[in-house]
């Protein structure tokens, strides 16, 4: 269970916190061997438009997104380590079957059923990590920094296995989820009596989670900084290639990477800070950084350059502002209720359908439009973030 300790080594966990960050990376790194090639694997064994297989691709988070809510009331009402191992279970499935599969309608039913399996993995591990940290949410950025080694390791894996056949390929992520399934089932003991005092005998009262304007409020935020990062992969290099022609493929790469990079370097600091500044500067910090991320890529067309200076401010921007909303949650929700509060929360991701939507529609205006606009929308997470935690915590000398 949650509780605010002395002050401890920044890299120092407990048993518990460790196998859950280990299963964070591996989840991780299944993601990222396999989800960001999804499109051009079904352009190339399916027929379908680029309409059809954006919705496919899309269709993955929108149903996490929604099933989220169910899925948590389930984790708090009969456990979610129990949910994690069908959840991962079915992960194995899914791209085992993927393997195999050659006829297109097999196929997108098997990627949409990536959707139900992510929902039925990602509360409950939130919940647990919730309920396992001994510090005050710091779990949550140190799980951002598996993601970041995730989109290191699980491109490269990917990348290269795409080309060797679809057998290779989906059989990566599924033994990285059969060792993350293998760590649940043999930890999953220890695990469990994390929820044994939080396990729920009422009916899980979602109704309440729904009512909770400090939850509402992170989710707005989690669902504003989602529609900005969405700009990095849409918006964003078609900027580029308005400037660049041939050369943005390469570049965009050379950004992403070190994206990656400067993500794993900068965790250390960023948690130093966010332990000593006040919340509101903090956040106010992490928009002025996202900011100026736009201004240097405006600017970007002119000098590359700006470009990577860009990309310093937005890793940054990132680092800061991306873990906030599941550290509200999981200040905000009773041990009894972090399956439903995290399920909730998971709506957050419709930032990543509306994120492109407005972004290609403002561009289409106009650039200083569409540079303005996201510059400034961004700031809408100082007040829903301000208004996501019930208390402020006092910095730390």
């Amino acid at each position: 269970m949650t509780q605010t300790g002395q002050r401890r080594s920044l890299w120092r966990f407990s048993r518990d916190e460790r196998t859950l960050v280990l299963g964070s990376l591996l989840n991780s790194m299944a993601f990222f061997a396999a989800l960001p090639f999804a499109a051009l694997y079904l352009a190339d064994r399916t027929e379908l438009s680029a309409a059809g297989i954006g919705a496919v691709v899309g269709g993955i988070p929108l149903i996490a997104a929604f099933g989220g809510l169910l899925s948590g009331m389930v984790a708090d009402r009969f456990g979610a380590v129990r949910l994690m191992r069908w959840g991962l279970l079915l992960n194995v499935l899914v791209y085992s079957a993927l393997a195999l599969a050659s006829a297109p309608a097999a196929i997108v039913a098997l990627f949409l059923s990536l959707g139900v399996a992510r929902t039925m993995v990602e509360p409950s591990m939130k919940k647990l990590l919730s309920l396992s940290d001994t510090g005050d949410g710091r779990i949550f950025r140190v799980r951002y920094i598996t993601l970041c080694m995730g989109a290191i390791v699980g491109p490269a894996v990917g990348g290269v296995l795409f080309h060797v056949g679809p057998a290779a390929f989906f059989l990566a992520p599924a033994a990285f989820f059969a060792l993350y399934l293998s760590v649940v089932v043999v930890r999953g003991a220890e695990l469990t009596r994390l929820e044994t005092s939080s396990r729920s005998t009422a009916p899980v009262p979602w109704t309440d989670a729904l009512r909770d304007r400090h939850l509402m409020a992170a989710i707005g935020a989690g669902a504003v900084v989602f529609l900005i990062m969405a700009q990095m992969d849409t918006s964003i290099p078609l900027y580029m290639k308005g400037a660049y022609g041939d050369r943005t493929e390469y570049l965009f790469a050379s950004l992403l990477v070190l994206n990656a990079a400067l993500a794993l370097a900068v965790q250390p600091p960023v948690i130093w800070l966010s332990e000593r500044l006040p919340r509101g500067p903090l956040v106010t910090l992490g928009c002025v950084f996202f900011a100026v991320a736009f201004v240097c890529v405006w600017l970007g067309t002119t000098n590359v350059v700006l470009l990577y200076v860009a990309i310093v401010f937005w890793t940054l921007g990132e680092a800061i502002l991306l873990p906030l909303p599941d550290v509200a949650v999981h200040s905000l929700a009773t041990d009894d209720r972090k399956g439903a509060y995290f399920g909730l929360s998971e709506l957050r991701y419709l930032g990543f359908f509306v994120g492109p939507v407005l972004g290609g529609t403002l561009l289409d205006l106009s650039a200083p439009s569409y540079f303005a606009v996201m510059g400034a929308a961004v700031f809408l997470c100082v007040p829903l973030l301000l208004r996501s935690f019930k208390e402020e915590p006092r910095p730390r000398a």
